[in-house]
């Protein structure tokens, strides 16, 4: 199959430090191409990978050494796209819905995965309109605010197995990774460690929209002898973090889309002590993948029976469901899926079908008809 992967341009695939989508988008490709696929990645040009890389910018805009402006890039991403799209079965976005106007139009099917979240009203009559465009969720509590929404099915973000480490015997703290904003709950982190008395790693970005929360409110804990702020790390500082934790602390505030850093702590056989808010209760396993709390008492509580955890055990509910294995084969089968439905409007538009015949470059648009009468979920037991 040739399949075009669509990533955005703030952070490079794989990003060097922080980059939660381009991540995923990283993971997919070449687990793509390990199933024997022609991909083809559009991307800025500093990522790396075995697939073939379109670049789109110089480097990676967050980072960039000279101030570029991302809708104009973007844009251009997607005016290259649309040439190249006859070359393709099908084009796979990752890019929200910026390319809505335009694919509407265009005869090669596609698909979105929309990773981040999704309960902002904006959002509403934008997909009213455009609720013919097959989207994908990382998670079924992540539709819940657009159920108008084509919803083609529900992948699982997935990671490399053999990526992460495997770690029996952690070391003596807890482990913080994200982002240094209120959603992510560091405040929350930061309190349930002082009540433990056991030492907090925080791995964290802070953005520029959350500098003033991050003076204001975490600076003045970072004296603390039990809390050291560490920065971003790379993937080789999140293995060694993650996999040295007794656990993970996830105190989300806010209806989180997926949490890869769930998945990254239980492939080192690191549980999770997460609050239940948005796809937490299902991508956890209480008592297997860690422990879900709703309040400080019951994580300190939990802390206290880490002693009897089970890691390995951990680690095989990991390769059970979110691998990048599985989560290549569940975009396959929307895939496959999407381009026969194609085919069969095509057919039914020839005149020997009785149907209004149009002219098409490859395949109809994917987005006009639905298909099969309830989306499913792929990638994930």
């Amino acid at each position: 199959m040739k399949i075009a992967q669509i990533a955005p341009l703030h952070e490079s695939v794989p990003p060097t430090t922080y980059g939660g989508t381009e991540r995923v988008v990283h993971y997919l490709t070449e687990a793509l191409v390990d199933q024997g696929h022609e991909v083809t990645l559009y991307a800025s040009a500093d990522s790396r990978t075995r697939a073939r890389l379109r670049p789109m910018v110089p480097e990676a805009l967050r980072l960039t050494r000279e101030r570029r402006d991302p809708l104009t890039w973007h844009l251009l991403q997607l005016t290259q796209v649309a040439r190249d799209a006859g070359e393709y079965d099908i084009i796979h976005f990752h890019t929200d819905f910026l390319h809505f106007p335009l694919w509407r139009h265009q005869a090669t099917p596609q698909l979105s995965t929309l990773h981040g979240r999704l309960d902002l009203p904006d959002l509403k009559p934008l997909y009213e309109e455009f609720r013919d465009m097959p989207v994908v969720s990382i998670s079924d509590h992540q539709r819940h605010p657009l159920p108008m929404a084509r919803w083609t099915g529900t992948v699982y973000n997935g990671i490399p197995a053999a990526a992460y480490r495997f770690r029996a015997e952690p070391g003596r703290y807890l482990a913080f990774l994200g982002r240094m904003s209120p959603e992510k709950g560091p405040e929350t982190a930061i309190e349930v460690a002082k009540r433990a008395g056991i030492p907090l790693k925080m791995a964290a970005k802070v953005d520029a929209v959350d500098r003033d929360y991050f003076e204001a409110r975490i600076r003045p804990h970072l004296d603390h002898p039990l809390i050291e702020f560490i920065g971003e790390v790379d993937e080789a500082g999140k293995n060694e973090l993650l996999g040295g934790a007794l656990a993970l602390l996830f105190p989300i505030a806010w209806p989180e889309p997926f949490g890869l850093v769930m998945i990254e702590a239980m492939a080192c056989g690191t549980p999770v002590i997460a609050w239940p808010r948005g796809s937490v209760p299902e991508v956890m396993r209480d008592g297997v993948s860690g422990h879900v709390v709703d309040s400080v008492e019951a994580a300190l509580a939990a802390i206290e029976r880490l002693e009897r955890f089970d890691r390995r055990g951990c680690r095989r509910y990991f390769e059970s469901r979110f691998t990048a294995e599985r989560m290549a084969e569940g975009y396959v089968r929307l895939y496959r899926r999407l381009i026969a439905s194609a085919v069969e409007r095509d057919e039914a538009r020839r005149p020997e079908a009785g149907g209004t015949f149009l002219q098409m470059e490859r395949y109809p648009n994917g987005g006009f008809a639905r298909f099969g009468s309830e989306p499913e979920r792929e990638g994930h037991a």
